[in-house]
């Protein structure tokens, strides 16, 4: 059926803020943890199985921490939610299965960069990168 549990929307949350630090450094875990409101723990498992999809590098020591192993701009809102929390309406007949179609659409036609450049621009403020 169509079922996004928590993983997807924190994972989601977690990724537009590692967006917003830019490419400069790998960013630690913990504050992207704190910046997303998210638990450190929680974000640790969710960022392990977007590691082993490709979607982010790690780096251990000192200056540690993640970074995007794609481009934010490639990585689509469906493709965090199908990795966390399995196909999206797989199992849907009728008009749940329509249902799930056009979630899958609006999901599949969102980057992660889109997403936080939305965030921003509602916010009112730009997105710069030095």
């Amino acid at each position: 059926m169509l079922s996004i549990t928590s993983k997807s929307p924190y994972a989601v949350r977690a990724l537009v803020e590692l967006y917003r630090c830019g490419d400069s450094d790998p960013v630690p875990i913990g504050e992207l943890a704190r910046r997303g409101d998210i638990p450190s723990q929680f974000l640790e498992q969710l960022f392990a199985a977007l590691r082993r999809a490709g979607l982010l590098r790690s780096q251990r020591g000192v200056k540690g921490g993640y970074s995007f192993g794609k481009p934010a701009s490639q990585i689509t809102v469906l493709e965090v939610v199908e990795l966390l929390d399995g196909p999206l309406g797989q199992e849907g007949t009728g008009i749940f299965a329509q249902a799930a179609e056009a979630a899958r659409a609006v999901l599949a036609e969102q980057t992660i960069a889109d997403v936080a450049e939305a965030e921003a621009s509602a916010a009112g403020t730009s997105m710069y990168f030095i």
